[in-house]
């Protein structure tokens, strides 16, 4: 490769055998390997971005470091990063071109992080989210059904379940409570690039507690009345976890007792909104979405209950930050959250959605697109906070914030 491009990948700070190291991270999760490399190493990878030549790398890293660098350590970089599918390379390329065509060839979603984010072992995983729920953080197990004001959606984190599943279990404790739905539809962030605003897929999503069945029939009612294409982004949901991590929840709950269906909608990101200073409301493709959803609803005749699956901040130099965030970072920023939640609880999107664009997502809100996409089509009239929580990610206090909220 005379001209060498890294893909889109994470870098971010760490420590390795006492050594400051930036560690690359595949976000579209087509590797799981994390590579940690040394600062000057960095540099170089730095300069893969399809314009550099050898010589050129050679040249920067002369006037960087004022060190001579052959160009068989160049190659051996080359090789080493290519070797881990972090290059956009013809292996790279092939090999994403035969995980597409087995994706799209199969009728089933696979779970993708089992093993990983939660326990593969389906009795392991039974006492796994039990214990979430009977956490000091997490809310106790469901009661009986109480009578009152009934859920129509909640918004639920997407974190690590092993950092942040007590406050899952805030939500779901509420949906067991007060929800007789038998359709759930989910808006996750979707975490890679997306040629729409939304990806759906027809695939039913296999967990270790089992397969749920994706309400084709829904699908089609929808398609029918939406002018955009519900598919060209399918294959995001391959590895995304947004979707994948709210429904072992579900299967916890209604295995075996309700038989229930869900649509899994990512929602891509709104940054080009936020870079422009324009409302989603007045988006096309937001406006025919928002249409062809209640009409969807209203035809298909179904009990239905919307979970967006959305993280708040993320804080810290693992996210771009120069700075090691204190206590009083996370105060600063539970404040800030929480008053960006005040509009939530109003249901009103476009409150929601300025309080963020006013800096700029400076904080980063991930859970953005499916939160104001759950606003935007419910029928709601106000919401609740019940669970607040934050969890470092690394060991330089970069940290994630994220809430458990129902909407009545």
């Amino acid at each position: 490769m005379d001209c060498p491009k890294l893909r889109n990948i994470d870098a971010f700070p760490v420590e390795s055998s006492g050594s400051p190291m930036i560690c690359l991270r595949d976000p579209e999760g087509f590797t799981d390997e994390m590579v940690a490399v040394p600062y000057e190493v960095f540099f170089i990878v730095s300069l893969f971005d399809g314009r550099h030549t050898l010589l050129d790398i050679q040249a920067e890293y002369m006037r960087k470091y004022g060190n001579l660098l052959f160009k068989e350590r160049i190659v051996d970089i080359i090789d080493e990063m290519d070797s881990h599918l972090l290059l956009d390379s013809d292996r790279f390329k092939e090999f994403k071109d035969n995980l597409e065509d087995g994706f799209k060839r199969s009728m089933i979603r696979r779970a993708a992080h089992a093993g990983k984010s939660y326990d593969s072992n389906p009795q392991a995983l039974k006492k796994q989210i039990e214990a979430f729920f009977l956490s000091p953080e997490g809310p106790g197990l469901p009661l009986a059904k109480e009578t009152g004001a009934r859920v129509s959606g909640v918004i639920a984190p997407h974190i690590d379940l092993k950092e942040g599943g007590p406050c899952f279990a805030w939500a779901y404790k509420e949906i067991a409570e007060k929800s007789d739905a038998d359709l759930f539809i989910i808006f996750g962030t979707a975490h890679q690039e997306m040629n729409n605003l939304f990806a759906f897929t027809r695939k039913d999503f296999e967990t270790p507690l089992g397969t749920i069945e994706t309400d084709r029939e829904f699908l089609k009612i929808f398609e029918k009345n939406y002018e955009y294409d519900l598919f060209a982004d399918e294959f995001t949901h391959r590895s995304e976890h947004t979707v994948e991590f709210q429904l072992v929840f579900l299967q916890h709950l209604f295995a075996g007792n309700r038989e229930i269906k869900i649509i899994p909608v990512l929602c891509g990101s709104f940054h080009e909104m936020i870079r422009k200073k324009t409302s989603p409301s007045e988006v096309e493709q937001m406006q025919a979405f928002t249409r062809a959803f209640k009409i969807a609803v209203s035809e298909r005749k179904r009990k239905v209950c919307i979970i967006a699956s959305a993280d708040l901040a993320h804080i810290g130099p693992r996210y771009g930050d120069r700075f090691v965030p204190t206590r009083g970072t996370m105060e600063e920023v539970k404040e800030d959250d929480l008053g960006m939640l005040g509009f939530v609880e109003k249901i009103d999107k476009d409150g929601f959605f300025s309080s963020i664009e006013r800096i700029g997502d400076g904080r980063r809100i991930c859970g953005l697109p499916p939160i104001y996409t759950m606003l935007s089509v419910s029928d709601a009239s106000e919401a609740k906070l019940l669970k607040y929580s934050t969890a470092k990610v690394d060991n330089q206090n970069s940290f994630v914030s994220f809430v458990a909220m129902a909407l009545y």
